[in-house]
């Protein structure tokens, strides 16, 4: 044993001391390809080792989790990320107080009532207005009259009466000539379905040469009385009387007319009183309207062309009532159309003027296409038969220039609508002379407009507007002459130059 330990011992000793002198085999290359033997020439053994299994990290247990988390260092690190998240929080805080308390406040809504959320339309001769006689046909049109977006109608008088005959007026009976009473309540009720007030003209003698009977105003006055609180019974949303200032006269009676009204009110919707007078002056509208408390007062005011003149109306009538008090016309059932009373070349001014006033604009039928009067054998005023477009495309001269007028209008109507600058914004004037006028409508933080005009039918002015509330330039809006001033352009406002019989509405941002 010892003597083959001592053998071993040597050929050890031989491989690790003189490798050169080890036998070479027929696999010994060099090469290290893993299929030769493992003895290479320079005597170094390669041994190949197994690759160990790699270990997966499965993370610390709960136990090792509760017990990490209680060391100091931990603790800290959580208080600091807590604080620093309050931190953030009150200070997101803090800036949003901030900025809520710098920023301007909006100015509160004015109380507007229905009346003054849109235009009225006034249909004083149902026959004339419709294909279809009577109150059907006029149902038949309420999609059109909602398409051009009126707000309220003022229709009739359709009650019972011969001129100048109180023996025969009976105010709470429907005329043939015009349907019956059920025929009455589904249009109404057609009407409400597209958000559309209803007033019922009940003008007493309207066939006659005086709206009251000369003489019997007394009798007259009681069966009125009466006949409000019926109509409104019956689902009508008001009452327009003309020659308001006559049955005034009699406060007693007037009084008590007001109070029926009055008590149809309810917190869903008031119930209005509208007066038609003659007057012209702003003096004595203003006296009338304090007189006899109607919501609306009608008149003549606005039948001048002149710039100057009508500046100083607007701003009378507007530094004494509020814009829920105003409404502003130019024709109605007993003067007229607008066509007639100011030249079809003025008819798009007219509307752009009404519409743009502070208050609520009154149209009589037709005044959107420029329908204008017919005069009779005896010069009595016929009413003019209403033109429809017979299609939605323009296929000759007369349908272009209808289509293009009902869309004019159609554009200002809109914006009168849903612009809160010319719902109920203020107004000032910032030009004006015997042919020109100019004022802006604004609101708090909302969009501006600018309305001009130039009524001269010859002559071009050139407006130098330079006010605090104007800017630099302004961008045109809509104007009764595309051709000359086309909406989407800016112009300067220091020349603005307005053509003849012209009339432009342009917009420009609030800035604080």
């Amino acid at each position: 044993m010892a003597k083959d330990d001592e053998v071993g011992m040597k050929d050890v000793e031989l491989n690790e001391v003189d490798p050169e002198k080890q036998p070479m085999t027929a696999g010994e290359t060099g090469n290290g390809d893993a299929s030769s033997p493992v003895t290479e020439k320079n005597g170094i053994v390669k041994v190949k080792i197994p690759d160990e299994k790699e270990t997966k990290f499965t993370g610390l247990s709960k136990e090792e989790l509760l017990k990490v988390a209680g060391t100091p260092g931990w603790v800290r690190a959580r208080w600091a990320l807590l604080i620093l998240f309050w931190l953030g929080w009150v200070g997101m805080l803090a800036g949003a107080i901030v900025i809520i308390v710098q920023a301007p406040r909006c100015k509160p809504l004015p109380e507007m009532n229905w009346w003054n959320n849109g235009p009225m339309y006034q249909i004083g001769a149902i026959n004339s207005f419709t294909e279809i006689p009577g109150l059907k046909g006029l149902e038949a049109k309420i999609n059109a009259l909602s398409a051009l977006k009126m707000k309220s109608l003022v229709v009739g008088p359709i009650h019972v009466s011969t001129a100048n005959k109180p023996e025969q007026l009976n105010l709470e009976a429907v005329s043939s000539n015009f349907g019956s009473l059920e025929e009455l309540k589904q249009f109404v009720a057609a009407a409400h379905k597209k958000s559309i007030s209803v007033v019922l003209d009940l003008t007493p003698n309207y066939n006659g040469l005086q709206p009251f009977f000369e003489g019997h105003l007394i009798p007259v006055a009681e069966k009125l009385k009466n006949a409000t609180a019926y109509w409104l019974k019956q689902g009508v949303d008001g009452i327009l009387l003309y020659g308001v200032e006559h049955i005034a006269i009699s406060p007693l009676i007037w009084n008590s007319i007001k109070d029926t009204i009055r008590s149809y009110n309810d917190d869903e919707k008031k119930k209005v009183l509208i007066g038609v007078t003659e007057e012209t002056s702003p003096e004595a509208v203003s006296i009338l309207l304090n007189r006899t408390g109607v919501d609306l007062l009608l008149s003549g005011v606005l039948r001048s062309r002149s710039g100057t003149a009508l500046a100083e109306v607007v701003e009378s009538l507007n530094s004494i009532h509020t814009q829920t008090q105003l409404a502003w016309n130019i024709g109605d059932r007993v003067k007229g159309h607008l066509a007639s009373l100011v030249g079809s070349v003025d008819v798009k001014l007219s509307q752009l003027l009404l519409l743009t006033l502070p208050g609520t604009a009154v149209f009589n039928y037709g005044d959107e296409i420029g329908l204008k009067d017919e005069v009779g054998d005896h010069k009595h005023m016929v009413y003019p038969v209403m033109v429809w477009p017979k299609s939605t495309e323009a296929i000759n001269e007369t349908e272009k220039e209808l289509s293009e007028r009902i869309s004019f209008f159609k554009t200002v109507t809109d914006l009168r609508s849903k612009e809160r600058s010319l719902l109920h914004g203020d107004y000032l004037t910032v030009y004006n002379s015997s042919s020109a006028l100019a004022y802006v409508r604004k609101w708090d933080q909302s969009e501006r407009f600018l309305v001009a005009f130039n009524w001269s039918p010859s002559e071009s002015v050139i407006l130098q507007l330079a006010h605090e509330e104007l800017p630099k330039e302004a961008t045109i809006v809509v104007s009764t002459d595309e051709g000359k001033l086309a909406p989407g352009h800016s112009v300067s406002l220091s020349q603005l130059e307005l053509g003849p019989d012209l009339g432009v509405m342009l917009k420009f941002p609030y800035t604080p």
